[in-house]
């Protein structure tokens, strides 16, 4: 199991946020690619990235800033945010970045997103954040009626790269991640599956990569790496002997 850092980027710093609400942001660099050069030179395999003005405007990404966070090392990068359209993910992936994440179109346009997948194998990652188990899209600002895991069915297939399941609720309150729903999203789907929001400490850790489903294969964390309560290179070295 992987353990995968994030980097939310509002107004082009790295911050984080409580529940999705923007109002709650606080900044932790000025600059995403120092925090991005941290995480490489801890030897992270992957790195998770969110620009969070364009998931809830829409506004096409800054693909410079992520190129020059791509270039920090020997990392993966995924980005997330303003995914929207298929000339943004031609130019994400091909200005080097690994993979691209699609959760508003997700939702509001699965056949779309879904021809997406089988253009781009294995580079696109499907986003459900889910709120008392339904959707939410549009950076969290607009709820659906669509059940996380009946549109994590529907992405069941060998294209997807991932899916990447993130209870709001959980989200940066360091209050652990929802082990239970994500388990059973795991045990609804053969794609791989990471976890999201509300990782705080290293039993969470343990007990994520202690689960049986051979499909959940990562977790990402945001605020705990940030504000010092989950000791990276001890959770890397937990996750990888899941």
């Amino acid at each position: 199991m992987f353990l995968i850092p994030a980097i939310d980027i509002k107004d082009g710093k790295c911050v984080r946020v409580a529940q999705g609400d923007l109002s709650t942001a606080k900044v932790y660099y000025e600059d995403p690619v120092d925090a991005a050069r941290h995480f490489a030179d801890l030897g992270f395999d992957w790195i998770h990235v969110v620009d969070l003005d364009a998931a809830v405007s829409g506004k096409v990404p800054d693909v410079d800033l992520l190129v020059s966070i791509k270039r920090v090392g020997d990392v993966h990068v995924e980005f997330g945010g303003g995914v929207r359209d298929e000339s943004i993910i031609r130019n994400l992936l091909g200005a080097g970045l690994d993979r691209v994440v699609v959760g508003t179109l997700a939702a509001r346009a699965p056949d779309l997103v879904s021809g997406w997948i089988e253009e781009f194998p294995k580079r696109v990652v499907v986003g459900l954040d889910a709120r008392d188990g339904k959707v939410a899209v549009k950076g969290w600002t607009e709820d659906t009626m669509i059940g996380a895991l009946d549109l994590a069915r529907y992405f069941d297939k060998p294209s997807t790269a991932a899916i990447i399941y993130t209870d709001i609720a959980r989200d940066g309150m360091q209050t652990g991640v929802n082990i239970e729903a994500t388990r059973e999203l795991a045990q609804a789907v053969s794609v791989p599956v990471i976890a999201s929001g509300g990782i705080d400490n290293l039993e969470q850790v343990k007990e994520l990569a202690a689960a049986p489903e051979p499909n959940l294969i990562g977790v990402i964390s945001g605020r705990a790496v940030y504000e010092g309560t989950l000791d990276l290179a001890e959770a890397a070295k937990i996750a990888k002997a899941g």
